[in-house]
């Protein structure tokens, strides 16, 4: 079903993270300090740094240390705040580009002027076959086809974007359609997807998107939040999967087989390196009730 596709759209928004500035007051009183025992002002805490924009937060579990992702819209004064304020308690690096969202993607498909792509085949709870994508992609129209212009071919029964994460379930108009448990890898290839499974961080890592093909990278972090102007996004997988845009929607998975993510957005590009978002496939399919197809 796969074929190069030109851009229909591509949309960048810019990534931010999500927080609250919390402020503590004292209950006593506090002895007015002398010249001599005046010490420097304390720079800000790390939740009230928590809204920096271009900065992306994250959990790894292995090091129980909260993972900053900053990219290059953050300033140096910004950079050495945080390092001030998350001492061992964090882990800071940089990514290249802006964070934006992949408004396109894997196996294309059309809907509304916008290009997505299908990330997993799946049943749902009802037995009909059907699909799932990005949920950021859906805002462009309820009928999705396989070719630009062309008849659809899937309609849009769930989609959550953005809030507690960011994908949409499709159902196949016609109940008869062989929609395959597979990966389209290019070249003739597909890879046979088995079952559904919880990312892991280091774990090594594939995705499929029809911008860029079929790329490699590892885990980084687990239980992202992000803040997109359109709204806060949470319980996402880091990655250093390269992406760009067209690329979104489109299936992260092992190569023997276990459905991970689908494409949510990130910065860089697959010419010099990036930093990629997965919607978690698992939650997806536990909020439909729907399990991946075969």
């Amino acid at each position: 079903m796969r074929s190069a596709h030109k851009k229909i759209t591509r949309k960048k928004v810019v990534l931010t993270a999500a927080g609250i500035a919390v402020a503590a007051t004292a209950a006593f009183a506090i002895p007015q300090a002398s010249a001599t025992d005046s010490q420097p002002a304390a720079g800000p805490s790390l939740e009230a740094l928590r809204t920096i924009p271009g900065t992306a937060w994250a959990v790894d579990p292995d090091t129980d240390q909260t993972l900053i992702t900053a990219d290059s819209t953050v300033t140096d004064d910004q950079w050495n705040s945080l390092q001030a304020a998350g001492g061992d308690k964090v882990r800071l690096e940089r990514a290249p580009g802006r964070f934006t969202l992949f408004a396109e993607g894997g196996d294309a498909i059309f809907g509304g002027g916008a290009r997505c792509s299908l990330g997993f085949n799946i049943k749902l709870n009802n037995g009909d076959p059907g699909l799932l994508t990005a949920g950021h992609c859906t805002a462009a129209a309820q009928q999705w086809s396989v070719n630009q212009g062309g008849r659809p071919v899937a309609t849009v029964q769930q989609s959550t974007f953005p809030g507690n994460g960011d994908f949409a379930v499709l159902s196949y108009n016609d109940r008869n359609t062989q929609a395959p448990s597979v990966v389209d890898t290019g070249n003739g290839r597909t890879v046979q997807i088995r079952q559904a499974a919880d990312a892991r961080v280091n774990q090594n890592v594939q995705r499929m998107g029809s911008t860029t093909g079929l790329r490699n990278g590892r885990v980084t972090a687990l239980n992202a939040t992000v803040n997109y102007p359109e709204g806060r996004v949470t319980g996402l997988i880091q990655t250093t999967v390269c992406a760009e845009g067209g690329d979104s929607g489109g299936p992260l998975f092992t190569q023997d087989g276990s459905a991970l993510g689908l494409t949510s957005g990130g910065s860089g590009d697959c010419r010099t390196g990036g930093v990629t978002f997965f919607q978690p496939v698992t939650e997806a399919l536990d909020a439909a009730g729907a399990q991946i197809g075969q």
